[in-house]
């Protein structure tokens, strides 16, 4: 089938050629649009290139030994000890992680969930299994605010059932990080939470059974892959994502993967709302988070850029705190960024997390891992220059209570013009 594809196509090299350096009197908008022939052949040799990997993958998967992980105890303790009751997605769920668990095979699962639907359980039920077991246990997230919220929601829960919790993470002194890794080795860890720094050659586990990783879209297939402990057998691996992936682009994209969905939120918590407003409504937007943030309710206004960018026209964060101070002189209002240290982002991050701040002016710093209930209201700045992707990560910031929540989506181009 590929060679019947191929035909009337241009070699490989010479699409790369007409694609880069395109001759005069190409139609440029059908380039960018990739219908160019030239383009299409791109397409195709990405596709077969996918498959073909994938295909390597599920091969070689097919020939791995992983370590049964049956006793279920730890997870039931955990589950009697919890002041919430699962819903039945989270139960459905958890039975098809410890029916994986139970094999030789290594597990290599997706766990696909929206915001607040409750994912970070299910990895601490699977972690439990792994440690009643008589192994240990990994998290691994991309941003040290992620990282951080799980150790801070893992450890209540796991600590008093007798579970060893660690953190690691590049923000850690050096003295600090031996330690980590000292007691990881000796097997005085049971759970490791951390960032990338889990994945540094110091770092063994002796006894490491299953590797969960959050977010994983945000990180390459070799760091995913590098959860590796030491002997012949290779972890179990629990991928988590709230990004919606449609299921064709599951079986496609993600052909070695098995997928779990969470179908199904809580009951505390209220589906949001979205809603599409022009840039000329913006003093409108101002006027309602005020009276937002008076009925005590606090909210995140964010922006695509830090500071003031010549080339591009787009409101940055630290122009629009000044305009929102100015505007609304009651609210008080924090500043968050990339460029700031780990440090100010934590600081700055626990004010608003615990009330002292009502409205964050943020870039996209904030797209995982930050999670201030009270915060029910976000705006978003020039909401067209984000992927839907982006947008569904930023939105899922707000709606973690039980109150109604809003994201209102600022646009200076309508939809669809750029």
């Amino acid at each position: 089938p590929v060679a019947s594809w191929l035909a009337g196509l241009p070699p490989l090299l010479e699409s790369l050629r007409l694609i880069h350096h395109p001759p005069p009197g190409t139609d440029l908008d059908a380039l960018l649009e990739r219908r160019t022939p030239a383009c299409q052949r791109i397409v195709l040799e990405e596709l077969v290139a996918q498959q073909l990997s994938l295909r390597r993958a599920r091969q070689l998967r097919a020939g791995q030994r992983g370590q049964p992980l049956a006793n279920r105890d730890g997870e039931a303790a955990l589950l009697a000890s919890l002041p919430f009751a699962l819903t039945g997605a989270q139960r459905r769920v958890c039975d098809e992680i410890a029916a994986d668990l139970a094999r030789q095979q290594p597990m290599n699962r997706l766990l696909q969930g929206d915001v607040g639907s409750g994912k970070t359980v299910i990895a601490a039920l699977a972690a439990m299994v792994a440690v009643g077991s008589g192994w240990q246990a990994t998290l691994m997230a991309p941003t040290e605010i992620l990282a951080r919220q799980h150790y801070e929601r893992l450890s209540p829960w796991l600590e008093p059932l007798g579970v060893r919790v660690g953190w690691l993470a590049g923000s850690l002194g050096a003295a600090a990080k031996r330690r980590v890794k000292q007691a990881v080795a000796a097997g005085e860890v049971d759970v490791l939470i951390g960032t990338h720094a889990l994945i540094e050659d110091s770092v063994v586990f002796p006894r490491l059974a299953l590797a969960i990783v959050d977010e994983q879209h945000r990180f390459g297939v070799a760091q995913r892959l590098a959860l590796r402990g030491e002997g012949r057998f290779l972890p179990h691996q629990l991928m988590m994502t709230a990004t919606p992936i449609p299921r064709t682009l599951a079986m496609t994209f993600y052909a070695d993967l098995d997928v779990s969905v969470i179908d199904e939120l809580p009951p505390v918590r209220q589906p949001g709302t979205t809603k599409l407003i022009a840039d000329s409504r913006r003093d409108q937007v101002v006027e309602n988070v005020g009276r937002w943030v008076a009925e005590g309710r606090q909210a995140y206004w964010v922006c695509p850029l830090v500071e003031e960018s010549e080339a591009l026209d787009l409101q940055n964060a630290i122009d629009t705190r000044e305009q929102l101070q100015a505007a609304l002189p009651q609210v008080r209002t924090g500043l968050v960024h990339g460029r700031l240290s780990a440090a100010e982002k934590d600081e700055v991050m626990a004010a608003f997390k615990a009330g002292e701040l009502d409205l964050l002016v943020a870039t996209t710093v904030i797209e995982v891992g930050v999670d201030v209930p009270n915060a029910s209201l976000m705006v978003i700045e020039h909401a067209e220059r984000f992927g839907l992707s982006q947008l569904h990560q930023l939105r899922g910031r707000v709606g973690r209570g039980t109150a109604q929540s809003l994201c209102v989506l600022l646009y200076r181009h309508p939809p669809g013009a750029i």
